[in-house]
């Protein structure tokens, strides 16, 4: 799981062994309720990108760069999926890691991978549907499928490439009789693990601004314009089922991060360090619910995905519903 520099303090505090006091032991273990909540996530989020991924495979016969993007982000999916039910293994043995230290580093490795992945290809789809809107003659709209693909690879290079310090770096060390499997190592903080801080917490700002321009620009063109308004608003709609996917699964994280610094800061007590950084652990439960929510954000980013999947409830003769011109274009059968 990606964790934050500034937490490390807090939980080497709260969790070095012999040094612990009483009062920290005494703090009710808040971290029981994660296993079952990581079960139901992958519960949902498998089917969805299962389905989600025969579609964009078998479906489509026209990839549009949206396509491709989105495309991308169930890959995303897919490396959290791989990974979490070892985490879930890890929460019900109470931390204790089991699996080697190679897979320690791998599985904490393509977590993160996950996480800055959907992020940037999230962003990108917003970007995406920005520049349609906003500047309808740019080149940029004129991208081709393989010019799109170009960046995708460019994406998933610079986003492994900041995350290769966790392959790097032996993230377990022992905790009492334990063996902890963290992205962080209380005791030694190498420079290459701060990178890894730094990008957690800049990987969220960032394109937390750029989607937030997006969605106030879409809006301003939504008022100005008086032809062409139901593009405007499906534009609208889209950039904002991504930002609340995007708040919901990511902003726990970082202000938990947060205020955990901040309770170290000024000095708080064992027992309340202890409680915040598991309150910081509990907040992965949210991060990885993107792979159950980003299925919403492929049926309101594509009008394709939109009708292939119509079409393949239609053949299974549960539902009858109407097809959108604009998403015609999948294949037959």
């Amino acid at each position: 799981m990606a964790t934050m520099a500034a937490v490390t303090a807090v939980i080497n505090h709260s969790t070095r062994g012999d040094n612990i006091s009483s009062n920290c032991n005494n703090t009710p273990n808040l971290l029981k309720v994660l296993p079952p909540v990581l079960i139901i996530e992958m519960l949902v989020g498998l089917p969805g990108n299962l389905i989600a991924l025969w579609i964009f495979s078998c479906r489509l016969k026209v990839w549009r760069p949206n396509t491709l993007f989105l495309f991308n982000l169930v890959l995303a999916d897919f490396l959290l999926l791989i990974s979490v039910p070892f985490r879930i293994d890890n929460h019900f043995r109470e931390e204790n890691w089991v699996f080697g230290g190679t897979w320690c580093r791998v599985n904490l490795f393509m977590l993160a991978v996950n996480r800055s992945s959907s992020i940037a290809f999230m962003t990108a789809v917003a970007m995406d549907r920005y520049f349609k809107v906003v500047h309808p003659h740019h080149r940029i709209n004129r991208m081709t499928s393989t010019q799109a693909k170009w960046v995708a690879v460019g994406i998933w290079m610079v986003v492994i490439s900041l995350r290769i310090p966790l392959l790097a770096t032996d993230l377990i060390y022992e905790n009492q009789d334990k063996l902890v499997c963290r992205s962080f190592n209380p005791r030694n903080v190498p420079p290459s693990i701060k990178l890894h801080y730094m990008v957690f917490i800049g990987e969220f700002f960032f394109p937390l601004l750029l989607l937030l321009f997006c969605s106030a620009r879409i809006a301003c063109i939504l008022h100005q314009r008086q032809m062409n308004r139901k593009k405007v608003r499906r534009a609208v709609r889209v950039v904002l089922v991504i930002v609340l996917v995007f708040v919901i699964c990511f902003f726990p994280g970082i202000a938990t991060g947060l205020a955990a610094m901040a309770l170290k800061a000024v000095g708080a007590d064992c027992a309340t360090n202890h409680m915040a950084a598991q309150v910081f652990m509990l907040s992965i439960g949210f991060t990885y619910m993107n792979s159950a929510l980003d299925p919403i954000i492929y049926c309101f980013s594509s009008s394709m995905f939109r009708n292939s999947l119509k079409s393949s409830l239609n053949c299974l003769g549960l539902v009858d519903m109407r097809l959108s011109r604009r998403g015609s274009v999948t294949s037959g059968g």
